[in-house]
């Protein structure tokens, strides 16, 4: 098996230093993704919120302790949006990819569906289309020609 090495943001170049940022970017978004998807990362979120509930009287739901909250989790709801963009980018990279390694490894296999992602809306719109004459064209053959089992 043939092995392929890529340097899109995995591990840095001879040329690129140690810690880059996109490098760094990359593995504290991913560091992050994984500890915030834990049972324990809900719980914490959820424990803030009960405290800071129970704290609403003793600061008599002042605007401050209102503001406290608020403040807190549109920084952290801002934050985690470039960390869950990332992610989501890294992941269908990769997806991609592996379907377009195995366009090419399957015999008959169209070659020209690698790269679908670059196509533009409208070319998109009219492989959609063909597609789907092609599930009609195969629906109706099944119908007048069912297979016996």
């Amino acid at each position: 098996m043939k092995q392929i090495a890529s340097n899109s943001g995995g591990s840095p170049s001879p040329r690129q230093p140690c810690f880059s940022l996109r490098h760094g970017f990359r593995a504290c978004a991913q560091w992050l993704s994984l500890a915030v998807g834990r049972p324990t990362a809900f719980l914490i979120a959820l424990s803030s919120i009960l405290i800071w509930a129970a704290l609403g009287p003793v600061f008599r739901f002042s605007d401050t302790w209102q503001l406290v909250i608020n403040t807190g989790t549109t920084i952290v709801t801002f934050l985690m949006v470039f960390v869950i963009q990332n992610t989501q980018n890294r992941d269908t990279k990769a997806l991609h990819l592996k379907l377009d390694e195995l366009l090419r490894a399957v015999a008959g296999a169209r070659n020209t569906l690698v790269d679908l992602e670059n196509l533009s809306d409208e070319e998109l719109d009219r492989l959609k289309l063909e597609f789907e004459r092609l599930r009609s064209l195969a629906n109706h053959r099944e119908r007048n020609h069912p297979k016996s089992h």
